[in-house]
């Protein structure tokens, strides 16, 4: 599987709002750098730490996130999206790393 085929899956899960799901597409080392708070974000490592970091937006069914382009160098995967709650949206990047057909790394910046 294409480190592209990877973050599909990746997102499908994401979409469905299954965390259990996703949880199990990333490495146990897994590193989630989020987008808040500004200008730096948070650093989580590890399934259980990124499983809790995630859990209030897979628990926000009103949530979406909606890919606009996706592309690849090597095993770098680019991710153009909108993320839109019930008040609000806002537009970001995420940039992926795959290992071992995993998700390893998931670093995510917005417009602001």
């Amino acid at each position: 599987m294409d480190a592209i085929e990877v973050v599909e899956r990746f997102g499908s899960a994401w979409a469905a709002h299954d965390l259990d799901a996703t949880i199990k597409l990333i490495t146990d080392d897994c590193v989630f750098d989020t987008t808040e708070p500004a200008p730096d974000g948070t650093k989580f490592v590890g399934k259980p730490s990124i499983r809790d970091a995630w859990r209030p937006i897979f628990d926000d069914v009103n949530a979406h996130f909606d890919a606009e382009e996706t592309f690849a160098a090597g095993d770098r995967v680019v991710q153009l999206w909108t993320y839109t709650w019930s008040t609000g949206h806002v537009r970001g990047v995420d940039i992926f790393k795959v290992r071992d057909g995993l998700v390893s790394e998931k670093f995510s910046y917005v417009k602001g």
